[in-house]
């Protein structure tokens, strides 16, 4: 009788225990359910889109080049007989550089000045001359023949003077150019002849650099060079745009820069490259940048109109390609696949996928499914901001990852109690 009396007991636990089990595995569900149901919105930054005028900053390779650069030639015959600079010098405009043979040239021009002299004389008895038969032939004492003679003397003795003149003038640029003066300002590199060789007109005798201002030129790819120009507008005065040269390996850094101007903006499309010339001056006051170099200018101002543009950071790569997510009517996240344009800084232009007037989330996108209920926060306009914000995040998660896996790895170096006294 007690047995039955347990083994009732028994199953009547049994069966409250298997309801109240019953019971908690219905009522888990749902409250799982109730909870996906109160899952609070996500709060991103949202912007409607529209068309804007976006900065673009672009560079460009190019080789620096000094523009007034100038190549010194001897000019006339004669032996190197003296120079009288140092290489690599900074020389003047005006300055004497080399000196050859000018006593030679010294003593053509006192030839020529004793042949001028000489023509003068004779011209001045073929003028004495004419004058005496004109009056000769007004009392017609000599013939008609001889005063056209004294006449024909005269222009004679005149295209004579004439001639001693311009060799006069001739033998005076020799003799100048026997003395090699700097054409320019800058720095004078190795003399090519040494002093004592005969040199003869067309030898090459150094080179002389101005190092400030320094000029490079480059190719704007064509579409560049129109929204330029559109830029521009009526004006057309390209020194409105700033430019900035960098230079690999200066300084101890990476880079270093030059601020400059554009001063030329080509007016015609090369067929072969589809690029426009372009070219730009940079101050070099310290001669630190070097004629030359293989740099990148970056032009500064430059502008891409009437384009739709979302910060960088709002594009994520989808399952089609490039995507961002707007925001529908529901407020609800969709995902759209877009076909990307240039970046300029930190927007990224959208050429196809979205039209103005639509929501996108321009914030970090991390986390975001299509479907996800969105609670739209006010956008700024400053791409900058979002794009630093989420490096931050990145940085933070990043060192916080890194510390958990140092402890974790303390965790499992350290011995457990039983291995401590099994030690």
């Amino acid at each position: 009788m007690k047995k039955t009396i347990h083994s009732g007991r028994a199953s009547l636990v049994t069966l409250i225990a298997a309801l109240a089990l019953a019971a908690c595995g219905q009522e888990q569900p749902q409250q799982q359910q109730a909870g996906q149901q109160e899952a609070p919105p996500h709060a991103v930054e949202v912007a409607e889109i529209a068309r804007q005028d976006i900065p673009l900053n672009k560079s460009y390779p190019s080789l620096l080049r000094s523009d007034s650069e100038v190549t010194l030639v001897a000019r006339v015959n004669g032996f190197l007989e003296e120079r009288h600079f140092e290489p690599g010098q900074l020389v003047e405009q005006g300055d004497r550089l080399y000196t050859i043979e000018p006593d030679l040239y010294q003593a053509t021009v006192n030839q020529r000045e004793a042949d001028l002299q000489s023509a003068r004389a004779e011209l001045a008895r073929a003028q004495r001359d004419a004058q005496r038969f004109e009056q000769l032939l007004s009392q017609n004492s000599v013939s008609r023949q001889q005063y056209d003679q004294a006449l024909a003397d005269q222009r004679v003795a005149q295209a004579s003077v004439a001639q001693a003149d311009a060799a006069l003038t001739s033998a005076n640029l020799d003799l100048g150019y026997s003395n090699v003066t700097a054409p320019v300002s800058g720095m004078i590199s190795l003399s090519q002849i040494n002093v004592g060789n005969l040199v003869t007109p067309g030898t090459e005798l150094a080179t002389i650099t101005p190092l400030d201002p320094l000029e490079v030129r480059f190719q704007l790819p064509q579409r560049d060079a129109f929204e330029l120009r559109r830029q521009l507008g009526e004006s057309g005065n390209a020194s409105d745009i700033s430019a900035r040269l960098s230079v690999p390996g200066q300084y101890g850094d990476d880079s270093a820069e030059l601020e400059g101007r554009l001063n030329f903006l080509g007016s015609r499309v090369d067929s072969g490259t589809s690029t426009v010339q372009a070219s730009a001056t940079f101050a070099n006051p310290d001669g630190a940048v070097l004629p030359g170099q293989f740099v990148r200018v970056r032009v500064e101002g430059l502008k891409r109109f009437d384009v739709l543009a979302v910060p960088e950071i709002a594009v994520t790569q989808g399952l089609m390609g490039p995507r961002v997510f707007i925001v529908d009517e529901e407020n609800k996240a969709r995902e759209r696949t877009v076909q990307l344009g240039e970046v300029a800084g930190p927007w990224q232009i959208i050429h196809d996928g979205l039209t103005a007037g639509e929501r996108v989330i321009v914030g970090d996108p991390a986390g975001l499914e299509p479907g996800m209920l969105i609670d739209p926060q006010p956008f700024e306009g400053n791409a900058a901001d979002i794009v630093a914000e989420a490096e931050q995040e990145s940085a933070q998660q990043g060192t916080g990852q890194a510390a958990e896996a140092m402890q974790d790895g303390a965790a499992d170096a350290q011995p457990a109690e039983g291995e401590e006294g099994a030690q």
